[in-house]
């Protein structure tokens, strides 16, 4: 399976107009999405910024007709922002824990975080969560944490993440403690867009939203 991330800047009072074009072109997007079997494909949403992710099979093209279909429906709604990832590229994978991946999604609560990074710590930040899989030592994370990635482009951040709440449990006063001194140090190399570390800052931020969903 390959994972696949987008990201979008909306143009200055353009997100009604943005949502209103979404609603036009989702029949036909959703479409497109089914006969190339893209799945779990979900766009979000945090002040100005949309970031999409989406799963296909290993090797999936586009056909010639419908890379037509696909520059068709962008070119439809392309006017309301400008891209912040290449169209038609990934965004950098800066992190990974893919773990024990979940097909059935109805027990799955997500969490995606958007983030800017500060001038020329884009490199730090990744040795930081290499860091990270090192510790891991290649073994299988079994959750809660599920199908989770980070994605890097324009100096901003993106996270997503699926919890399987069937397995989430109280964090203790061990765990909290280690998650306050990695949030707070990471402040060093990046400002939160989202909400997630408010609890520890006191700041106030934009809490995130799912725009759209299609399994």
């Amino acid at each position: 399976m390959e994972r696949h991330a987008f990201a979008m800047k909306i143009k200055k009072g353009q997100m009604n107009t943005y949502r209103r074009k979404l609603g036009e072109i989702w029949p036909e997007l959703t479409a497109l999405l089914d006969r190339n079997e893209i799945t779990n494909f979900s766009i979000w949403n945090a002040e100005d910024l949309i970031f999409g992710y989406y799963e296909n099979k290993d090797g999936m093209k586009f056909s010639a007709e419908d890379e037509a279909v696909k520059k068709d429906i962008t070119e439809k709604i392309q006017d309301t922002f400008t891209w912040i990832s290449t169209p038609g590229q990934d965004m950098r994978l800066m992190y990974h824990n893919f773990g024990i991946v979940r097909e059935n999604k109805e027990l799955i609560r997500h969490r995606v975080f958007m983030t800017k990074l500060k001038d020329g710590c884009e490199e730090e930040y990744k040795a930081r969560h290499d860091g990270l899989i090192e510790q891991r030592g290649g073994a299988t994370d079994p959750g809660p944490d599920s199908n989770f990635s980070i994605w890097n482009a324009g100096g901003y951040i993106f996270g997503y993440d699926e919890i399987d709440t069937t397995m989430e449990v109280e964090e203790t006063v061990e765990s909290r403690e280690a998650t306050v001194s990695w949030e707070m140090r990471q402040l060093e190399i990046m400002d939160w867009i989202t909400n997630d570390v408010d609890w520890m800052t006191g700041d106030v931020h934009a809490d995130v939203k799912r725009l759209a969903w299609h399994n």
